[in-house]
């Protein structure tokens, strides 16, 4: 790059961070200045009279883009200053200009030489990790545990279908096709091609199937990564269903975002946007059943040997988990705040560091056990907008929702404000490490908690039985409600021969996943785990039975 590239972006806010990425000073309306100039990048930052930043970036420095590609992260080994910097601009348009000068400067040639010929995926990829992952998805009953999932897959269908115009003609690729169920969801709206992609030996069944459909002239089955293999043509459409809990575990979403490189300048994405939804939560059961698990390690003669100098450690792990299962909507303090993921404008390295910060206005007093997520994704088709749920107030599906607790609760007020970020750093194993930091009040009343999580290693709670509602939700007396509704007023009874032998089963306001009746619900992992029928972890117990 030998002539200067030069960009003046007014609007912009600056957020600087500590080591732990919470926000120090905050700044609105700056000015930007970037100069870039043979591989440094000289930026400046304004608000007003002041210079905010004033620092010169180059091969290697820390970017992130974030915020639904809005946003840019600046390392803080990336300037004098001993803080983050955070760039919030006003339009995609503009943090895209802004990222491609920097990335320029700072990400061009930054592979090794020996790196050149590796494709991304196993760049960031443990060799081990992608095995079994791989070898995991190549079986049946993985398929057939997502296919049996109702709303995931009719919520797909629907969406293919109601947009059937975009699809009539077009050439699509299904990246991870898995059993190929969206390759002919595909044909079914009107496509003229598919290319299937799967890096799995599944791709072997799906072969089959394609055959034994007479679909052979129409869908191309293609066993290898994403990353890897060539794509005889550029395509129209791009579908893939590339979500793991919290949206983003599994790393797939990167390679969904990769595979842009096949797809046409005015081609779509389906799905098209990804919502991540965060908001604190209540729990006194769970956070006192988590801590419980490691007073096992408190014993001093267990078969005469001294566990205890392993209890905090034991503690520490347990808490290291993020919780899979579902809750009663009414756990929630505040509304939860949304993280929007544009997929046809968001770039791959974006999902290497997701920065999500937090900033709530708590409804209710209470204490404050964690954070809870889950996720919704659009598809935004040129007839129809469809959306799939996976919110706790909505029928089950096989994500579920996750929860995260911090190491210690906080004791909160409606009205206060709620403020922390929630930092999601990719990892080698195909996952996320997950860092938690909050704060409630201000001054001498601040009170601060955070947790650090492994998302790789969750802990599956579900348990088949319905939530129960939170203790203190109740508006009336219980008993005199039951027996009312057997017919009795006051001592008195009008129809009813005999008492109830039982109260019956509650509806706490969870809409089942009928596609669930009768079947495996326990999570992929657990049920991997899982022998005779009988659960090897604590909290999970056998699947409801008809």
């Amino acid at each position: 790059m030998c002539e200067m590239d030069e960009l003046l972006l007014e609007g912009v806010s600056v957020r600087k961070l500590d080591d732990e990425l919470r926000a120090i000073s905050s700044w609105d309306k700056c000015v930007l200045i970037a100069r870039a100039h043979a591989k440094v990048c000289a930026l400046q930052l304004k608000c007003g009279d002041q210079l905010l930043v004033d620092t010169v970036l180059q091969l290697g420095s820390e970017l992130f883009r974030t915020g639904g590609g809005t946003a840019i992260l600046i390392g803080s080994s990336s300037h004098d200053d001993a803080t983050s910097v955070l760039l919030l601009l006003s339009t995609i348009e503009e943090a895209t200009q802004l990222w491609t000068l920097l990335l320029k400067v700072c990400r061009d040639g930054q592979l090794k030489e020996d790196d050149q010929q590796k494709c991304a995926f196993n760049l960031r990829t443990e060799e081990a990790s992608a095995a079994h992952y791989f070898q995991w998805y190549g079986h049946l009953c993985q398929q057939q545990n997502m296919l049996q999932d109702y709303v995931r897959t009719a919520t797909y269908q629907s969406a293919f279908l109601q947009n059937s115009e975009m699809f009539k003609d077009k050439v699509v690729l299904d990246v991870g096709t898995g059993s190929g169920i969206l390759s002919f969801f595909a044909i079914q709206a009107g496509a003229r091609h598919v290319y299937a992609v799967d890096a799995s030996d599944i791709t072997s069944h799906c072969q089959q199937l394609v055959n034994s459909n007479g679909l052979a002239h129409r869908v191309t089955v293609i066993n290898g990564k994403m990353e890897e293999v060539t794509i005889p043509e550029k395509v129209d459409i791009l579908i893939s269903e590339p979500f793991g809990y919290m949206l983003y575990n599994e790393r797939m979403l990167e390679t969904y975002l990769h595979a842009k490189k096949w797809l046409k300048p005015d081609g779509h994405m389906m799905p098209t946007q990804g919502d991540l939804y965060v908001a604190p939560f209540s729990d006194e059961m769970l956070y006192m059943e988590q801590t419980s698990k490691s007073q096992f390690w408190q014993q001093t003669a267990f078969y005469s040997l001294d566990l205890s100098s392993l209890k905090q450690a034991s503690l520490l792990e347990y808490f290291s988990q993020p919780i899979v299962d579902t809750f009663d909507a009414r756990i929630l303090m505040a509304k939860p705040f949304k993280f929007s993921t544009n997929f046809e404008t968001a770039h791959e390295s974006d999902m290497y560091k997701v920065v999500i910060p937090l900033d709530f206005v708590l409804l209710s007093t209470g204490i404050i056990h964690g954070m809870a997520f889950w996720f919704e994704i659009g598809f935004m088709g040129t007839s129809a907008t469809v959306w799939l749920s996976t919110a706790p107030h909505q029928p089950l599906t096989h994500w579920y929702q996750v929860r995260c607790l911090l190491q210690a609760p906080l004791l909160a007020y409606a009205g206060e404000r709620l403020t922390g970020t929630v930092l999601l750093n990719a990892n080698e194993r195909q996952s996320y490490d997950v860092s938690i930091q909050v704060s409630v009040g201000t001054g001498s009343n601040k009170r601060s908690s955070s947790n650090t999580l492994d998302l790789k290693n969750p802990y599956f709670r579900y348990t088949g039985v319905a939530p129960m509602p939170p203790p203190g939700s109740h508006v009336d007396n219980q008993t005199e409600l039951l027996w009312s509704n057997y017919g009795f007023q006051g001592n008195k009874q009008s129809s009813m021969t005999q008492p109830p032998m039982a109260y019956p089963t509650m509806n706490y306001g969870l809409t089942m996943n009928p596609a669930f009746s009768g079947m495996n619900l326990l999570p992929q992992q657990q049920q991997q785990m899982t022998m005779g029928g009988a659960a090897s972890e604590v909290g999970v117990a056998d699947p409801p039975k008809q």
